[in-house]
């Protein structure tokens, strides 16, 4: 089974999201040929406060995330 934990600056959409879940489900199933429904998936979000690039905080940033 596998478990991928992802990552993400918070602030995009619900279905951005579920994009994200089938997409990320779908290279797994290709890549490892794991069923769909065997693949687990976490999204985890972070305020841009709280996660850095080359010591700036992205809240403070003005690149995309």
């Amino acid at each position: 089974m596998p478990v991928v934990e992802i990552t993400l600056i918070e602030g995009r959409s619900d279905e951005a999201k579920e994009r994200l879940h089938a997409k990320v489900a779908q290279a797994i199933h290709e890549a490892v040929d794991a069923p769909l429904e065997s693949i687990r998936i976490i999204i985890r979000e972070v305020p841009g406060k709280h996660f850095s690039a080359g010591g700036v905080a992205k809240s403070k940033s003005t690149a995309k995330t």
